[in-house]
């Protein structure tokens, strides 16, 4: 259950890192008031999942779910270049989030 609930908070910290894009300097109340409202769930949920993981895998691979799954959508919704250098480097990440949840007891 952990592990399900640091995939939740790094998800929505996917969700307010794209959120961020569309506040426009967090002037426009709706997508402001999601994207915080994504930020606080994600920082409570990585708490939640703190009390059983270790520091250091926990928020490693918080922060590479949030930076894969921005990329992602950078790619999928905005255009974003998909160069294989770029796709590379995603991979390396997503291989160093699977290391460290193989290698946590």
């Amino acid at each position: 259950m952990t592990w399900i609930i640091l995939v939740l908070a790094g998800l929505l910290e996917v969700a307010w890192a794209v959120g961020l894009k569309y506040t426009e300097g967090f002037t426009r109340p709706l997508p402001t008031a999601l994207t915080l409202a994504a930020m606080a769930g994600s920082i409570g949920l990585l708490g939640l999942a703190l009390r059983h993981l270790p520091l250091g895998t926990a928020y490693a691979i918080w922060t590479g779910i949030g930076t894969v799954g921005t990329v992602i959508f950078g790619i999928a919704v905005l255009g974003e270049a998909a160069n294989p250098l770029r796709l590379l480097c995603i991979g390396m990440i997503v291989g160093g989030i699977v290391g460290l949840k193989l290698s946590t007891v």
